[in-house]
């Protein structure tokens, strides 16, 4: 371990090798750092932190705090932070409460500057959160997501797989996988297809999602027989099969179909 003399390290915090602390950082006693992680000038990492290898956590930044919620009763909680996640300036996350017990960052993950990210959070792999995303208790987020800039998301949303959120959007219901959410309120502004074809999916799984979405918000159904319409009509699949169970387990709703938000 790497360590500026001025860093403030708990002596009962494990670290584990070539880590970099640099000044004024501080580590706390209930702190887990695997190997080659980077901790930036003022960044604290509070009881409960549980980093990845090659971790990066820039100035400013405060892991695993206690949770901005009035019935936090000073419980046993924990934040994970994945493999390879760079966490930027000022970035604020809250460990856990009763509910999940943890807060938890997947692998790959790039959180820009000052996103907050509330107790009880899972978010999944590869995501990004843009500068000033703020992210409310309780919320989900599947891999690959890409959530735009000042964009705040209603505590208990879910957002699937590969989507991605136009900048400034208020999320107050779940945003299905694979689509493209804008608009205010917000609403389905078509398939992701140019995440998904650089993430590696063919054109003919791309038409299929299509064909599905264009069921679910496009025809004038509503969900349910949508639905039934998708299981009759589109032949099954990985794909289908998880954007049909994302809308039935829904607890908050969806998002509104195209032109439905006038």
């Amino acid at each position: 371990m790497s360590h500026h003399p001025l860093a403030n390290i708990h002596p009962e915090a494990k670290i584990g090798n070539n880590v970099t602390i640099e000044a004024f950082a501080t580590i706390q006693r209930d702190v887990v750092i695997d190997d080659n992680c980077w901790i930036g000038p003022n960044a604290i990492l509070w009881d409960g932190t549980r980093l990845g290898k090659n971790v990066k956590v820039y100035p400013g930044a405060s892991v695993s705090s206690i949770p901005q919620d009035l019935k936090f009763a000073g419980e046993k909680t924990e934040t994970h932070v994945g493999d390879n996640t760079v966490i930027r300036e000022y970035v604020t996350i809250s460990r856990g409460t009763t509910d999940k017990m943890k807060t938890v960052i997947g692998k790959n993950c790039l959180l820009m500057a000052y996103v907050h990210v509330a107790h009880d959070c899972i978010i999944g792999n590869h995501c990004i959160l843009v500068n000033s995303v703020q992210v409310a208790g309780h919320v989900t987020i599947d891999d690959w997501a890409i959530i735009g800039g000042a964009s705040a998301l209603h505590q208990f949303v879910k957002v699937g797989a590969h989507v991605m959120v136009s900048g400034g959007s208020l999320v107050r219901k779940d945003v299905p996988p694979y689509t493209k959410a804008a608009r205010e309120p917000l609403a389905y502004a078509g398939v992701n297809s140019v995440g998904l074809r650089r993430r590696g999916f063919s054109s003919e799984k791309i038409s299929e999602i299509q064909e599905i979405y264009r069921y679910i918000f496009l025809k004038g159904l509503n969900n349910l027989k949508a639905l039934d319409v998708v299981r009759q009509s589109v032949p099954e699949s990985a794909e289908r099969d998880y954007i049909i169970n994302f809308i039935q387990s829904s607890e908050r709703g969806i998002m509104k179909g195209y032109g439905a938000a006038d």
